[in-house]
């Protein structure tokens, strides 16, 4: 179904290549993830298997793609669109319509299809991802998870040969992530549907996948079965980790196989004593009486927190549950929220815009929305200047999270996971009281995301941070505190470990793996068989 023979790419005024010297082949009916480092071309991959790459980005490539005989040097993406189905890192930039059902019609209509087949197939699509009751909604007033949903059945409604998805479960919750996944393998095992998929959580798909192609930091791959590719792998999920720190005879790549395997090791173990986290006494953060109303559609109903100095709150909860209006709210941008929001007791309604620069630093959702400037130099200069700090510190807090980004690349050149970096490196830089953070994991790689756990770590020393996010081994790894919203109420509120290991939908992999052990990470289990 899709060839790669001597695949190599190298984009204008680029010093190294995006892919070197890259063969292999997929059959129909094949699940494929692509895995690498954030940054290291896993969406050019993608996006070179309908011709995006090169024909509309630019840059030389060499070899030659066939997709279903099709060779994407002569074929244009717009001739490849009956064929191949392509959901981008940010789905909001691929929508032309206002509503789900218009997205949905949209690229039919372009192809002629009859209007009674139209219906049939829309009608599929809306019950296929639980999508019927958003189906007259505004795209706009979706949230980043409902969008990305909407995207992938826009691209399947065209009932597509091959999907290719570039990190699809990054904004949603797990249980619809498992649910997006559950339905594309059956499609793939009943309707011989060939997909391609990146994806940095690893967690959540390897277990669906057929093989796995990783690419490397110098351009060059490996190619195999995820038993083969995970045995060595540095990019691993925690249950690889495990499997190896364990010494397992084979990685576990399910927790139920997992499972299997440490039984006599879960029996012989024993919990350790739980350390309890010192809060200091200081609120940062005081809502009370919060409601957020949209055209007469509630979303938050008279919320009631506090988030103190030293904690480090995960906002967690469905999409569309809320989260990101209770931040926007945190914030004072949303509009359409009433009640009262204290941040040391100053009411944000009453303070000036830079006042509220001391106070708060906001990493939304979509982080291109606070880059304006032509490189990434001119953007870390920017902060460093508006925020009072030395020359270059800006740019040295980037580096941290995701080395190797060159201070003259224009924002819009860089990966989401590295235009995510930026806005946090630009945020956090300026150390304000409160910090928050709305999915600030999205197309972060793990050893990035092991970076910014330990900058936010660091931070909470000195002040309150606060994050909404579907990252549940992030949490599980820094959070202090869960809140979980639901039908824009407050259903829990409690301590990380006593959260999540209620919730089997949001426990983390090591929590399903060692249950009923309370232990969130792979660190905590080694902890465990050291003490005992």
């Amino acid at each position: 179904m899709i060839e790669f023979s001597n695949v190599s790419l190298i984009y204008p005024n680029a010093t190294k290549t995006v892919i070197e010297d890259l063969s292999f082949s997929v059959v129909e009916g094949e699940f494929v993830l692509v895995i690498g480092s954030t940054g290291v071309g896993k969406s050019s991959l993608l996006r070179l298997i309908n011709g995006l790459v090169p024909h509309h980005t630019g840059g030389i490539l060499g070899g030659d793609i066939s997709v279903d005989g099709l060779s994407t040097r002569t074929v244009k993406p717009g001739g490849l669109a009956h064929l191949i189905g392509i959901v981008g890192q940010n789905p909001a930039h691929g929508f032309v319509a206002d509503t789900v059902e218009e997205e949905l019609a949209f690229s039919m209509e372009t192809l002629n299809v009859a209007p009674d087949m139209m219906r049939k197939r829309i009608e599929e699509i809306l019950d296929l991802l639980s999508l019927a009751p958003l189906r007259n909604r505004l795209i706009a007033t979706l949230s980043g998870g409902e969008q990305q949903r909407v995207a992938i059945g826009a691209a399947l409604v065209m009932h597509p040969k091959v999907l290719v998805l570039d990190e699809p479960t990054s904004a949603l919750d797990p249980i619809a992530a498992e649910e997006v996944l559950s339905i594309l393998q059956r499609l793939v095992h009943d309707l011989s549907l060939t997909v391609i998929i990146s994806e940095h959580r690893l967690e959540r798909v390897i277990q669906f996948v057929d093989r796995v192609i990783y690419i490397e930091g110098d351009g060059s791959s490996r190619i195999g079965t995820p038993q083969e590719i995970f045995k060595e792998s540095p990019i691993a999920p925690p249950i690889v980790h495990l499997s190896r720190a364990l010494g397992l005879k084979e990685v576990g790549l399910t927790v139920r196989q997992v499972r299997r395997e440490t039984e006599e090791l879960r029996t012989s173990l024993k919990s350790q004593p739980q350390t309890t986290t010192i809060i200091d006494e200081t609120e940062v953060l005081n809502i009370k009486d919060l409601s957020v109303n949209y055209n007469g559609k509630k979303v938050l109903e008279k919320l009631n927190l506090s988030v103190h100095r030293g904690e480090i709150v995960a906002l967690m909860g469905r999409n569309g549950a809320g989260k990101s209006s209770l931040l926007t709210s945190a914030v004072g941008i949303n509009d359409h929220a009433t009640g009262t929001v204290r941040i040391l007791g100053k009411d944000l309604a009453k303070v000036s815009s830079a006042a509220r620069m001391q106070l708060v630093g906001y990493v939304p959702q979509e982080p291109s929305d606070l880059l304006y400037h032509q490189s990434v130099g001119q953007e870390c200069a920017s902060a460093d200047r508006d925020l009072k700090l030395p020359d270059g510190s800006t740019f040295n807090r980037l580096q941290e999270l995701i080395p190797e980004i060159s201070s003259d690349t224009h924002p819009r050149d860089l990966s989401e996971g590295q235009r995510l970096a930026l806005v946090v490196s630009i945020v956090i830089s300026g150390s304000p009281e409160l910090i928050i953070l709305d999915e600030p994991t999205r197309g972060l790689d793990y050893s990035a995301k092991a970076t910014l756990s330990a900058i936010i770590k660091e931070l909470a020393h000195s002040c309150a941070v606060f994050v909404a996010t579907h990252d549940v081994e992030l949490v599980a790894e820094v959070a202090t505190r869960v809140i979980f919203i639901a039908d824009g109420e407050i259903v829990a509120d409690g301590p990380t470990i006593d959260v999540l290991l209620s919730s089997p939908s949001f426990a983390p992999q090591v929590a399903k793996v060692m249950a009923p052990s309370p232990w969130l990470t792979v660190g905590d289990v080694i902890s465990a068989i050291e003490n005992s």
